[in-house]
């Protein structure tokens, strides 16, 4: 039976450890060479179900991000979105659809409250594929997972406070554990 127990123990800390602030593209933590203080066990075990309830939130509120790029910035993009025909063929076989592709925006209505619903309006979208490259004015669709929110400042003296959406779900749970944890 302890053993039992031991084993999932091991298993959800093996499996918190990467929320633990480190990088997205590296390789799994291992557990500390030392035993760890039954503190640290607690704490450790509360975190990873905190994350897991962070996460099972994070899948429940993705949306599809599909609109037309209106800035690039360092840490992500600025979209309009609410372009549900990038969905259909011949529109979906990538994440970016060039520019020129005539595309209409849906009409005015209020955003579904379901998983896969298309956003509406401007949100910020971080942790894109790094190909093919986006141009300003391209389109995009990617399924998102809600991280947040962000200041746009599209003119000097002028903020909107846009939705943030992470094209990563690790990253999008990461983003708001932290965001919990302050």
């Amino acid at each position: 039976m302890f053993r039992l127990r031991r084993s999932f123990l091991l298993l959800a800390l093996s499996a918190a450890l990467p929320l633990f602030g480190e990088p997205t593209n590296s390789k799994p933590t291992a557990l500390p060479d030392r035993p760890l203080t039954p503190e640290e066990r607690t704490k450790a075990l509360a975190r990873a179900q905190v994350a897991e309830k962070i996460r099972a939130e994070c899948i429940e509120a993705r949306r599809y991000v599909a609109g037309r790029v209106i800035e690039i910035t360092p840490v992500g993009l600025v979209v309009e979105s609410g372009y549900s025909a990038l969905l259909q063929p011949p529109f979906n076989q990538s994440w970016v659809v060039h520019g020129n592709a005539t595309v209409q925006a849906d009409s005015p209505a209020p955003e579904e409250k379901h998983p896969d619903a298309v956003c509406r309006g401007q949100v910020y979208l971080t942790n894109t594929p790094r190909r093919p490259k986006v141009k300003p004015y391209d389109y995009v669709v990617i399924h998102a997972y809600p991280a947040g929110e962000e200041v746009y400042r599209p003119v000097p003296g002028v903020e909107k406070t846009l939705r943030r959406y992470s094209a990563s779900l690790e990253n999008a749970v990461k983003f708001e554990l932290e965001r919990r944890e302050k």
